[in-house]
């Protein structure tokens, strides 16, 4: 069964300070995700893989198409949910790894990432994430700080604990690795591999081909959903 199908899915951008120009993205975006597996999106940079993800977790929405995730016993198309059926769907079936991390100024590293765990007894929320944390070399001294004041680095692996602490059936993945040194890049690997023995449907976009390869059971270039201009 699949976790996620994406069927003829297309975006285009409005550029409202160029006249409302139409700047068309992707067109017939067709792949589905079986759990415990890896779709990785390859391409070059612009061709739309980041606004994939984006259509699949709810922040852009598609011009057209169908995005169907299962919840449970039901499958809902994202395409048309309404924003709180997309907002509801964020705490239980989707997790997202974005490229730049967003947190709240003055709160603790630790903090950051518990917060995933909304429905967790807060000690208990703090103890998964530390110990995630340590997995991903972010030290202790560190973790009661806030992340506005870490290398990039570190901040993406804060961001990654964020996104991959949550025990969610999709996981969403843009360029997690980008600014990791080799030995948090098989940290992150080693995690996604264990996602997906879990049963999680993993969808990633990756330009480190070493990573993609590790993880990755599908590799679809996106520069073939290119739209017509």
């Amino acid at each position: 069964m699949h976790a996620l199908d994406l069927v003829d899915v297309r975006k285009s951008f409005t550029l409202h300070l160029q006249g409302g120009l139409l700047l068309p993205v992707v067109a017939g975006v067709n792949f589905a995700v079986r759990r415990g597996t890896c779709v990785a999106l390859a391409g070059p940079s612009g061709t739309g893989k980041s606004s994939i993800l984006k259509m699949i977790f709810g922040s852009y929405r598609c011009d057209g198409g169908r995005i169907l995730i299962r919840d449970g016993d039901r499958t809902i198309d994202i395409a048309t949910a309404a924003p709180r059926t997309i907002m509801a769907l964020r705490q239980r079936a989707m997790a997202y790894v974005s490229q730049f991390l967003r947190a709240a100024p003055r709160v603790a590293a630790i903090d950051v990432v518990a917060e995933a765990l909304d429905r967790t007894a807060p000690d208990e929320a703090r103890r998964h994430a530390a110990a995630l944390l340590r997995r991903l070399n972010i030290p202790e001294r560190l973790m009661a700080v806030p992340p506005a004041t870490f290398s990039g680095g570190e901040q993406q692996r804060v961001n990654i604990a964020r996104g991959i602490l949550p025990d969610r059936p999709v996981l969403l993945l843009d360029e997690p690795t980008a600014s990791l040194d080799s030995e948090n890049r098989s940290v992150v690997i080693d995690l996604v591999n264990e996602k997906k023995q879990r049963g999680v449907a993993v969808v990633a976009t990756i330009h480190d081909e070493e990573v993609r390869d590790a993880i990755a059971d599908q590799v679809i270039d996106v520069a073939g959903f290119a739209a017509a201009t």
